[in-house]
This record gives C-alpha cells, sequence and structure tokens, in this order.
C-alpha cells in the first residue's frame, strides 16, 4: 500500500505536512563543498558514512565531489546503496551469521565491497562464505583505537588476525578499521585531538609489525565528522569516514571547533512540525515525538528561537517551553534540530529537499529500516 506523501515537489514549506523530515539544500550543498575544500592538498581519500542519510541520491552527490565510496553498518544498507548504484562500499563493521555472510557474499559479485573482522572465528566464517559464491572478499582487521566497543586490541592481537585473513584462500587483507566514535562527541576540541593522537599512535605500531611480518598494510581507514581533520593530518590514515557533517545536528553543535581547523558545517536537516495544542501560556505542544525525532543524544533544538526549549517527548506529542517567546499558535509550523542526525533519519521514508522556501525534490530513505 502506497505511503502518503506529504508534500509535493513545487509545494511552498508552509504547504508540506507534518511531522516530516526536511532537508533545506542550499545548506547542505554548502556543507559537501565545505568539506571538500578542507580536505584540499591532504593525501586522504574521502569514504563518507551513508549510515547518516541511507539515501542513494545523496551518497552519489557524495562520490561526484571527490568520494571514492561510501561506509555503511549493515549488509542491507550497502544493499540498498548498491542498488541505487553506489559501487563501492566498505561495511565498516563486523557481519556474522550465515545468512547476512551468504547476502555480503552476493553482494561482492557485483560491487567492490569490503568488510571488517576482529574475531579469528568470524573470518572462517567469511571465508567460507566467499568460497561457496566463487568470490575474494576484501577484509579490513579492525582495532580498537579507543572507543572500546568492537575491535581487536593493536599490536600483536591485530597482526595475529590480519596474518589469519591472509591465510584465507578467499580473503584479501585490505587493511586496517580504526575508528574512535566516542571522541567525536568530546566537547574540547584539545580533547578530542589528544584521543586520536592516541589512535594514531597504536594503528602506527600496528603497521609497524605489520610491516615487520611481511604484510602490506594497504589502507587505514576511519575518522568522523567531529576529528576528521586530525586523522587526515596525521599521514597514517589513507580513508576518512565522516558522515554527519552533511547534515550537523543539535548534538555535534555542542562541540567547540575553537582551534581544530574543521570548518564550522551548518544544520540543513530539520523536523518539520505543527504546533497542535495551546491549553496554557508556558507550553506549546507540537506534533512531533518520539516517533519523529530521536533524543537518545539529548532533545531537539528549536531551530531560530533560541529561548524556546523542547523539553519533553511522548510518543506523538512534543512539550515547547516558550519561555516568554510570542507567537506558536494553534497552527504554527516550525523547524526542530534533531540531537542526533542518523536515528532521526531512519525514521522517515523521505527527504522533503527545499530551497527557497518551495519543495525542489524529494528524495527516498531507501535504506531506512536497514537492520539485517
Amino acid at each position: 500500500m502506497p505511503r502518503y506523501l506529504p508534500a509535493e515537489i513545487g509545494m511552498s514549506l508552509a504547504e508540506v505536512d507534518t511531522p516530516c523530515l526536511i532537508l533545506e539544500l542550499d545548506a547542505f550543498e554548502r556543507n559537501l563543498h565545505r568539506l571538500k575544500e578542507s580536505l584540499a592538498g591532504r593525501a586522504v581519500k574521502l569514504r563518507p558514512h551513508a549510515k547518516s542519510h541511507k539515501c542513494p541520491q545523496i551518497a552519489l552527490q557524495q562520490i561526484a565531489l571527490g568520494a571514492v565510496g561510501v561506509c555503511c553498518q549493515k549488509v542491507s544498507e550497502a544493499e540498498a546503496l548498491v542498488d541505487g548504484g553506489v559501487n563501492d562500499v566498505l561495511i565498516a563493521n563486523e557481519v556474522v551469521g550465515a545468512p547476512k555472510l551468504r547476502r555480503l557474499a552476493a553482494l561482492a559479485q557485483r560491487a567492490r565491497v569490503a568488510v571488517c573482522a576482529d574475531d579469528a572465528g568470524n573470518v572462517a566464517a567469511l571465508d567460507a562464505a566467499a568460497r561457496a559464491m566463487g568470490i575474494r572478499l576484501d577484509v579490513l582487521v579492525e582495532i580498537n583505537v579507543g572507543a572500546n566497543r568492537c575491535g581487536v586490541e593493536p599490536g600483536a592481537p591485530a597482526l595475529g588476525l590480519a596474518q589469519a585473513v591472509a591465510a584465507c584462500k578467499n580473503l584479501r587483507f585490505a587493511g586496517l578499521q580504526a575508528y574512535h566514535g566516542s571522541a567525536q562527541h568530546f566537547r574540547k576540541a584539545e580533547e578530542r585531538r589528544a584521543a586520536i593522537e592516541s589512535a594514531v599512535a597504536k594503528v602506527k605500531a600496528t603497521t609497524q609489525l605489520l610491516d615487520q611480518a611481511g604484510i602490506a598494510c594497504e589502507r587505514v581507514t576511519g575518522a568522523g565528522t567531529g576529528t576528521y581533520l586530525f586523522e587526515a593530518g596525521s599521514s597514517v590514515y589513507h580513508e576518512i569516514q565522516p558522515g554527519s557533517y552533511i547534515f550537523m545536528d543539535a548534538d555535534y553543535a555542542k562541540n567547540d571547533w575553537t582551534g581544530s581547523g574543521i570548518p564550522r558545517f551548518e544544520h540543513s536537516l530539520f523536523v518539520w512540525t505543527t504546533v497542535m495544542s495551546r491549553t496554557g501560556k508556558a507550553h506549546a505542544i507540537v506534533d512531533a515525538g518520539l516517533k519523529a525525532s530521536s533524543i537518545d543524544s539529548g532533545m531537539p533544538r528549536v531551530a531560530d528561537a533560541p529561548v524556546v526549549e523542547y523539553i519533553k517527548a511522548s510518543d506523538e506529542h512534543g512539550v515547547l517551553a516558550l519561555n516568554g517567546a510570542p507567537g506558536y499558535a494553534v497552527g504554527d509550523k516550525l523547524k526542530l534540530i534533531p540531537g542526533h542526525c542518523d536515528p532521526t533519519v531512519n525514521l522517515y521514508d523521505q527527504f522533503i529537499c527545499v530551497r527557497n522556501g518551495r519543495v525542489e525534490a524529494i528524495w527516498p530513505i531507501t535504506a531506512r529500516g536497514a537492520l539485517l
């Protein structure tokens, strides 16, 4: 059954139904170019993370501006991007379980696909899946550079796993995944810089062991929006993986960028919402709650209204504390800046793309709900 669309091309923003996800194209495009310009003269490649947008149209624009491909987190995300015309995907995550491995190997028959591993048993399973499909699969060893999530420890453990990959006939050791996720949201730039300096030291120690063992490490990949210029300037990383820079969210906006060299990207992604109730003077109720904006990184912010606060979310309602601000009558529409862009995007079927107050395009979020 077709889903109801909240907008049509050519419609004014005021006519667009709510709640929906709007993308301000001018700000989005400036963000794309701003990141490209910040990398001028640096010997790193851009492989942006598609988990932020889950949209082939956006991925293809990033590639048109010089990205070598994209990252994904799940096989189903990668399938959606490849189906949409992207032919180079790194699944920057571990893929475990026979059904997923079969799909991964099948996908590698029709696009350039690589995957991460941090376990010898998983390496053996990857080799078996690749052998069954008659392919040779690129595998990167993920190392723990400080996030303490996935990743084998750097140094000798990473070397041992790289040797296990290299020994498999249907796998090819393709380098190291070295992403410090938690460092992206350390508020002070110097804290982020110090975390990446520590990560770089761990990568160097590992690549030195690989070199001594005669194993070529052609690629070290990692980095995010909060730190990417630190990795880019390290002479250790070959690829960077920022994702949120295209949208920016309320949580990233809390970072201090002073002295980092990283440009201030603009908010381009908003939840468009309507005031649905005004039963008191102090508060307004909007139609965007938990099902419209993720709050795992904090509440959304009301755009262009610094005194108004989004203070509470339930399933279908959001409560605004007006703090004396005028307006906000029933039927008024406003923009919310999501607290965390990635899971908020995953709540919607499409981006309503707006320029100069009118809907210019509608881009499907084809990898929405791609969990497998």
